[in-house]
């Protein structure tokens, strides 16, 4: 009696995950507008009024940014989903890290003009390719498998893009623009940090049951879907616009 309680509770836990999953999913998908790298048109307000360095406010909004940014938090979702240890999370996040750093940085610098909606197509795709590789696909139809870490670093690279683009829309002041811009990074970094505790909760108490291999396919169908969602969702935008 004991034993089929037990494991009618697991049963329940793991349809309550199933559901918490493709909640997520949809959660991040219907709210496209709100969550994407938009900017919030109080955030936007503030920043066109204020000049010369700034720290923490910049803080704050690299890490609201960084944390409410669907399309990278289901990047980072798929490239931790097979990784167990700590020391390579940390390689991989890190990759990924330097990658939107870089481009985010110099694009902002520089005034880098790149179409929004095509590069989050391309940041929609990331997330299409990441579970497209979790799933062996490449593998199997290919027969051979792309260097993960350099694929995390130039997906990184292109997330940085979508960064500078809508950071762009803020019109900031040029007056403290390099240590404001540091701080904003600083900011990103500690909101991808949060997204990647929230995951790693997730998918520690998920794997504990037998049910992470048993339903790794169909999370990551769903995974691939968001991505062609996103995908489709950004280039009707281009076009509309």
């Amino acid at each position: 009696m004991k034993t089929f309680i037990n494991k009618l509770q697991i049963e329940k836990q793991i349809y309550a995950l199933r559901w918490a999953f493709a909640g997520l999913l949809i959660f991040f998908l219907l709210g496209a507008d709100a969550f994407a790298h938009g900017v919030a048109e109080g955030d936007k307000g503030y920043i066109q009024e204020i000049t010369g360095t700034n720290l923490l406010p910049f803080v704050y909004l690299g890490a609201k940014h960084m944390f409410t940014g669907y399309d990278h938090i289901l990047f980072l979702l798929g490239v931790i989903f097979f990784l167990y240890k700590l020391k390579h999370i940390g390689i991989y996040v890190s990759l990924f890290a330097i990658g939107h750093s870089t481009t985010m940085l110099l694009g902002v610098y520089f005034g880098t003009n790149i179409n929004g909606y095509l590069i989050d197509a391309i940041i929609g795709l990331s997330v299409v390719y990441k579970a497209l590789d979790n799933l062996g696909a490449f593998q199997r139809w290919f027969g051979f498998q792309p260097n993960t870490k350099i694929a995390t670093l130039v997906f990184g690279l292109f997330h940085g893009f979508g960064l500078a683009t809508k950071i762009q829309e803020y019109e900031m002041s040029r007056d403290g623009l390099i240590a404001n811009m540091l701080a904003f990074n600083v900011g990103v970094e500690i909101g991808q940090l949060l997204a990647l505790a929230a995951i790693l909760i997730v998918m520690s108490y998920w794997r504990r049951t037998d049910s992470l291999f048993k339903h790794a396919y169909t999370a990551n169908v769903l995974m691939m879907i968001a991505g062609f969602m996103l995908v489709g969702y950004r280039l009707t935008g281009y076009l509309a616009n």
